[in-house]
C-alpha cells in the first residue's frame, strides 16, 4: 500500500508540472509580441510601450532566451514555489494567490457541503421512494439540474432570494449570508452529478445478496438502503468527487464575477483582462493542485469505504 501511495503522491506531482507546461506552451506561442500586450493591458498608454520595462519583463518570463532555457528556469522557480512577478500589480504572483484563495475555500468548502448533502439526499429519497411519480419527479431533478448554465442559475436564486424574498444579500462579500446564494449556485450542477451517479449506484447495490440477506434478517428497507446498500454505492460517487471540484473551481471564476466577490475566480478574470500571463500561470497550478489533492484524497479514502478496492491494491502493488 506505501508503494501505491508514493506512486500517486508522484502522479500528482506529475500532473502539475503538465498543466502548467501546457499553460506555458501556450504562452509562448501566443501570436504576436505577448511582453507588449501585456503591458498595453495593464493600464499603460496603448500607443507607447517603454523598452525598458519590454526588455526587463521578457527577461523575468524567459521569453528573451531559448525555448528550452526559458522552460527550464521557469520549471525550476516553479519546483522552488517561485511563481513570479504579477505585471499589473508588481506583487509576487504566490502572495496574490495567498491572498485571493481563504474567500474562494469558505465558497468552495460551503459549496462541496451542499452538493454532497444535496446529491445524497435526492438519490436516497428516490431509491426509498415507494410512488412511481414521486421517484420519477426527484429522478427528473438531477439531469435538470445539471443541464442548467451556472450563470442562470445564479441570477435565478438572486432575483428570488434577494429580490422578491430580500432574505439574502445578491452581491458582495460581507458575512456568511453573502456566501449562501455564490455556494447555491455551485453546488446545484455538482449535487446533479452526485446525485445520478448515486442514484445508480445504489440501484445496482440493492440487487446484490448481502441487501438480500439484510432484508431476510427482518431489517428494514430504510435501515438496509442506507446501511448497507450505502455503503457498497458510496464507492462511485466518491470517485466522481475530483470532477465535481474541478467543476466547483472552475465555476468560481463566473460565480465571484456574478455576484462581485473576491477571490481565486475573480483574480483569474482580472488576470485574463490586462493579460497578466504570470497570474493566469499561477492560477493554472493552483487549480492543478487543488485537482490532484482531491483526487488523491479519494483515493486513500476508497479502500476504508470499499476493503475490495484496498486488497486489489495490495495484490497490484505486490506484482
Amino acid at each position: 500500500m506505501g508503494r501505491y501511495v508514493a506512486g500517486r503522491i508522484a502522479q500528482a506531482v506529475l500532473v502539475v508540472i503538465a498543466a502548467w507546461t501546457v499553460a506555458y506552451l501556450i504562452v509562448y506561442a501566443l501570436p504576436g509580441d505577448p511582453i507588449s500586450i501585456m503591458l498595453a493591458g495593464s493600464g499603460g498608454d496603448s500607443g507607447y510601450i517603454d523598452p525598458g520595462a519590454a526588455n526587463k519583463l521578457r527577461r523575468e518570463l524567459g521569453l528573451d532566451r531559448p525555448f528550452p532555457v526559458g522552460y527550464m528556469d521557469a520549471l525550476w522557480g516553479l519546483l522552488r514555489g517561485d511563481l513570479g512577478i504579477s505585471v499589473s500589480s508588481g506583487m509576487p504572483v504566490a502572495a496574490r494567490l495567498t491572498a485571493a484563495l481563504p474567500p474562494t475555500l469558505a465558497l468552495g468548502a460551503l459549496a462541496v457541503t451542499i452538493a454532497v448533502v444535496g446529491g445524497a439526499v435526492i438519490a436516497f429519497a428516490a431509491s426509498a421512494a415507494r410512488a412511481g411519480w414521486v421517484r420519477e419527479a426527484l429522478l427528473a431533478l438531477p439531469p435538470l439540474a445539471g443541464s442548467a448554465p451556472t450563470f442562470w442559475v445564479g441570477l435565478l436564486l438572486v432575483q428570488f432570494f434577494s429580490f422578491r424574498l430580500g432574505l439574502l444579500p445578491a452581491f458582495g462579500d460581507r458575512g456568511w449570508q453573502s456566501l449562501v446564494l455564490p455556494a447555491l449556485t455551485l453546488a446545484v450542477p455538482a449535487a446533479a452529478a452526485l446525485a445520478q451517479v448515486l442514484v445508480t449506484s445504489l440501484h445496482k447495490a440493492q440487487g446484490e445478496s448481502f441487501v438480500h440477506t439484510a432484508r431476510a434478517t427482518g431489517a428494514s428497507r430504510m435501515r438496509t438502503l442506507v446501511r448497507h446498500a450505502g455503503r457498497a454505492a458510496a464507492a462511485a460517487p466518491l470517485t466522481v468527487l475530483g470532477q465535481v471540484v474541478g467543476g466547483i473551481v472552475a465555476g468560481a471564476v463566473v460565480v465571484e464575477t456574478v455576484f462581485s466577490r473576491r477571490g481565486i475566480g475573480r483574480l483569474t478574470a482580472d488576470a485574463v483582462a490586462n493579460q497578466d500571463l504570470p497570474v493566469v500561470l499561477g492560477v493554472v497550478v493552483l487549480a492543478a493542485a487543488a485537482f490532484v489533492i482531491v483526487n488523491l484524497l479519494v483515493d486513500l479514502v476508497l479502500p476504508f469505504v470499499d476493503p475490495r478496492i484496498g486488497r486489489a491494491r495490495v495484490r497490484g502493488a505486490g506484482r
